[in-house]
């Protein structure tokens, strides 16, 4: 992980996009990136997409962007794949398969009128049993909080601390889908979409993108931005395990661990944690899986603005995160990594930007808590 460093990071502006396509999104992404690195097209050898890419993906993509490339990836765990590429793109810049890598996402799912997450019947060996009973997204996050209530005493108005923390980052992104401050007698009184959670528990719809750009040491270090280097990442999938399912459990309980271990350090290390927040009890269950605070406790630890930057002990997306700021595509974990970029860089929002901050946390979760679940966790350290 030492040969690896994120020295390109950019996130599309847009949150409606009219008139422009998923490629179009994607090239604009990455030429974000290169730039923000001081690099260009040319530099690039190795390309990482994932199933938010149009057509065959890598290669519809590659083809649209004149690239030739020696490496390429297509690794999709939707929304923490672009985690999985970081290391992924690490694995291949140190073993000489590429030096300069290139990670991009992007989606229009506002614009093509997506109102919610159906969870669309596919020829997949889980279909024939969960189909019938035809499950949503959000629904499976309700089980989920709902178990997490039952079991250890969570709390509707702890839940909605999640959200004021990330809607007071949120008023100081220009960008942000919902830029106003909220309370938890807003959140808890918000209409109930999938008891327990309320419309301000769940994530924005929006479109855009983002890209990333990963280079081996000696190109980072011929660049004159700052250096950002990756510590440690560790994957994981999580399943329903033959029927013995725990809902409150994440595969961040392995993904997490193997970060750390293999970056050397603890969670109390860390100085800001980019958490994906599909729904606020998304982000409860990860920071209980990934060590800050022990498993039932989350809700204590979340609540009396403990997130919130400048004010609690773990600051957490800075940016307002899939909660108020952006869901491009339904995939949350690229504007992960973004974020903590920014922060170890010092280029947050000054009202938000962490005194400090050397050690950053991203971590993303795809698919769905309740049944199958890719989780990813990447620590990046500024030098």
């Amino acid at each position: 992980m030492s040969a690896a460093y994120i020295m390109g990071a950019y996130e599309h502006p847009t949150r409606k996009a009219e008139g422009i396509s998923v490629a179009q999104l994607h090239m604009q992404s990455a030429a974000g990136a290169l730039a923000d690195a001081g690099l260009s097209f040319d530099d690039v050898d190795g390309y990482f997409c994932a199933g938010d890419a149009p057509g065959l993906g890598p290669m519809s993509m590659l083809e649209y962007m004149n690239l030739d490339v020696h490496h390429f990836d297509s690794t999709d765990s939707g929304g923490s794949a672009y985690l999985v590429h970081v290391a992924h793109a690490a694995q291949a810049i140190a073993s000489g398969k590429c030096n300069v890598a290139l990670i991009t996402l992007a989606g229009r799912p506002r614009a093509a009128g997506m109102k919610s997450a159906k969870m669309p019947p596919a020829p997949t060996p889980d279909t024939p049993f969960e189909a019938p009973y035809s499950p949503s997204v959000v629904e499976m996050y309700g089980m989920v909080a709902a178990r997490h209530m039952h079991e250890f005493g969570t709390t509707r108005e702890q839940l909605a601390w999640i959200k004021v923390a990330a809607s007071h980052h949120a008023q100081h992104n220009e960008h942000a889908m919902l830029r106003k401050v909220v309370t938890v007698e807003d959140v808890v009184n918000s209409p109930l979409v999938s008891a327990p959670l309320h419309r301000l528990d769940c994530c924005v719809v929006s479109d855009g993108g983002g890209a990333l750009v990963m280079t081996s040491e000696s190109v980072a270090k011929s660049l004159a931005r700052p250096l950002v280097k990756l510590r440690g990442a560790g994957e994981a999938v999580g399943h329903a395990n033959g029927g013995r399912v725990d809902l409150t459990t994440s595969a961040a309980n392995v993904s997490g661990p193997r970060a750390f271990a293999e970056a050397g350090i603890t969670p109390g290390d860390i100085k800001y944690a980019s958490i994906y927040d599909s729904f606020t009890i998304t982000v409860l269950v990860a920071l209980e899986d990934l060590g800050f605070c022990e498993k039932g406790k989350g809700g204590a630890f979340v609540a009396d603005g403990n997130l919130i930057s400048g004010q609690g002990k773990l600051p957490f997306n800075t940016d307002g995160g899939g909660l108020c700021n952006n869901h491009p595509s339904n995939r949350g974990g690229m504007t992960k990594v973004i974020e903590a970029v920014r922060q170890l860089r010092g280029e947050a929002h000054p009202a938000v930007q962490v005194q400090n901050c050397d050690l950053a946390l991203a971590h993303g979760t795809g698919g769905s808590l309740a049944t199958r679940h890719g989780s990813a966790t990447v620590i990046l350290e500024r030098l």
